[in-house]
């Protein structure tokens, strides 16, 4: 290990359902090609590759390409690279109780920073930090009782700025995002599972967000990432569908992590995920 990669340190922000701190932490400096030109991310969520990845190649003139469907995300990281100061300062002004989370929950500002600092409180202080909207868009997931955690993070929230300058951000659908990828460049993709780890069912929420005809149009973009001669990275549920659906192209490795389900440690166990990749 490099003196470079020991002084790597992992700077999500947000709580995030899904998130890839288990990969970054153990498995992914065995999964990067060895040089590639610029990055794509288009389900970007917490962004822990990308944060990883960004402060590995920290001197290097990479272009950084990152986005989302969800809108109100992608103004968070636009707000903490642009008005970090805003974003913190709005945020010391809210307070860690219920009645101040479904005040601030019901909060609706114009001003862009402000919305930002909203989500991250949101994030910080509901339960179990779930993104959730109801059939009207509005957040509906309710206080976390975490009266303890610290919401603000300052130092954290100005060393993410200091990562996210000069990053390239949009909210547009995947087939839009990766429109623009060259030769030599790398795509990680991670989009919301829908089939459950080794069952035979649908999950039915992420259905909703990404149904099984987005599995197969993701499919079709990831054959167009290879014919154009870029790297990709898809992580996904460890489940025969995918299998199927990749083997024929691409390179299929199990991974083994630690989950728990709701904050519960009664439900603690082993998840196997698929990492696909084509070099």
């Amino acid at each position: 290990m490099t003196t470079e990669e020991k002084k790597i340190q992992v700077l999500n922000f947000l709580r995030w359902t899904g998130s890839k701190r288990w990969f970054v932490k153990d498995h992914i400096k065995k999964f990067l090609p060895d040089h590639f030109n610029n990055y794509h991310e288009p389900f970007l969520g917490g962004g822990s590759v990308f944060f990883f990845v960004k402060q590995l190649l920290i001197k290097d003139q990479k272009e950084f390409f990152l986005s989302d469907t969800n809108e109100e995300l992608i103004n968070v990281y636009e707000q903490l690279r642009d008005n970090p100061e805003d974003v913190i300062n709005c945020l010391k002004t809210f307070k860690n109780t219920k009645d101040e989370y479904y005040k601030i929950r019901k909060y609706n500002p114009r001003i862009k920073s402000k919305k930002a600092a909203k989500f991250i409180y949101l994030n910080r202080t509901s339960f179990n930090g779930i993104y959730r909207v109801n059939a009207n868009g509005i957040y509906n997931v309710p206080y976390g009782h975490r009266p303890k955690v610290d919401f603000v993070t300052e130092n954290l929230l100005r060393n993410v700025n200091k990562l996210l300058q000069g990053i390239k951000f949009s909210t547009q659908s995947f087939e839009e995002a990766l429109i623009h990828v060259k030769k030599g460049d790398l795509v990680f993709l991670d989009p919301p599972y829908t089939v459950a780890h080794e069952n035979n069912g649908f999950i039915e929420y992420n259905q909703k967000l990404f149904s099984w005809e987005d599995q197969e149009k993701l499919k079709q973009i990831i054959e167009q990432i290879i014919s154009r001669e870029a790297f990709f990275i898809l992580t996904n549920a460890s489940h025969h569908s995918i299998e199927n659906l990749y083997k024929d192209i691409a390179n299929i490795t199990v991974l083994s992590r630690p989950s728990i389900v709701g904050g519960r440690s009664k439900t603690r166990g082993m998840y196997n995920e698929f990492i696909i990749y084509n070099f």
